[in-house]
């Protein structure tokens, strides 16, 4: 993938009450940021996003890169990778890594894998964004904060400000989060504002060091196409099922070839997946009334391919039962799950 979107700007949300009082604020908790970088020589570092499910991780990914990488849905632990994007504007590129969603609640196989992502994920970068909903902390916010090292530079990145209608119950809450860690910088924002995502950048490249790139200018993932492919699956497998379909549903690519195109189409690229349920209700589910819900899956999935890959697209998908499939070490593993 080597083409760049700028995010859309987003109209800015209406004066509330507290914004005042919310700058002010933020200026007093605002602690002593590195120096700004010299202006000769390339910078780069490695900045892990971390939060609890459905923080909005993805999105805030997606939205720095400037361009989809990261799959979204409303179902909790939707990112199951650690997924490296890059940005690279001026003489910095920023190499952002999308983690799972820290998981407290099952303590099976596959949630195992998950946190190990995770845990591996914050342990040697440059940056910690932490991000929470602004004006949100709970029991599960907290036990992600409890595995983050001390020594790395934690931004608290208090996303979902744009679903916030008073401003002025953000001040006292940002003195609550002051007490629970020395946070580098308190960055209140919304991931779908252009605006606020220029602004975090602004402030992420004061913590990267001095040091040559790791990737090429217009390169903005090192996941291949064959694994974007299987993570688009998945995405509308969650979204066209919600919340009746268990999360712990998967997808396994079977077969990726590229081929050359015709005319306006420069390659063919065959797929065939299958999408991997514990029960026979579930399959049931996915296949929906004479096929029609697997067939919108997989429509869905080949016009975004298109899109996203610049080529033909021809998916095959099949669907099969593997009962207990997430909390078996060895199958887990099978599926690509580290």
């Amino acid at each position: 993938m080597t083409t760049r979107k700028t995010p859309e700007s987003k109209p800015e949300p209406e004066a509330v009450e507290g914004q005042a009082d919310l700058e002010s604020m933020l200026k007093s908790l605002r602690v002593a940021a590195p120096a700004g970088a010299p202006a000769a020589g390339q910078h780069c570092g490695l900045i892990a996003i971390v939060g609890k499910p459905n923080v909005g991780k993805s999105t805030l990914l997606n939205a720095l890169v400037g361009q989809k990488i990261s799959i979204t849905s409303r179902k909790a632990q939707t990112t199951r990778h650690r997924i490296t994007g890059m940005h690279t504007q001026g003489s910095t590129q920023f190499v952002f890594v999308d983690t799972p969603g820290f998981q407290t609640r099952h303590n099976n196989a596959l949630n195992r894998s998950l946190n190990k992502t995770v845990l591996g994920a914050v342990g040697d970068v440059d940056l910690i964004l932490f991000v929470v909903e602004a004006g949100r902390f709970n029991q599960a916010d907290a036990k992600v904060l409890d595995v983050l090292g001390q020594g790395i530079p934690t931004l608290l990145v208090a996303n979902k400000l744009d679903q916030v209608t008073r401003r002025a119950d953000i001040a006292p809450w940002l003195q609550e989060m002051q007490q629970r860690r020395a946070f580098a910088e308190f960055v209140p924002m919304s991931a779908k504002n252009a605006k606020d995502i220029e602004r975090l950048l602004t402030i992420c490249e004061k913590y990267l060091p001095e040091q040559a790139w790791w990737y090429a200018q217009d390169e903005l993932t090192d996941r291949s196409e064959k694994f974007l492919a299987g993570e688009t699956v998945r995405e509308k497998l969650f979204r066209l099922t919600g919340d009746e379909l268990p999360y712990t549903s998967t997808v396994v690519i079977d077969k990726f070839e590229e081929e050359a195109g015709r005319g306006k189409n420069k390659r063919l690229l065959k797929i065939a997946a299958t999408i991997v349920v514990e029960r026979d209700t579930h399959k049931a589910m996915v296949i929906g009334d004479k096929g029609e819900r697997i067939k919108r899956i997989g429509t869905e999935t080949r016009v975004e391919l298109e899109k996203s890959l610049d080529a033909k697209v021809f998916i095959e998908l099949w669907v099969k039962v593997r009962s207990g499939w997430a909390d078996d070490e060895a199958r887990v593993r099978s599926f690509g799950y580290q």
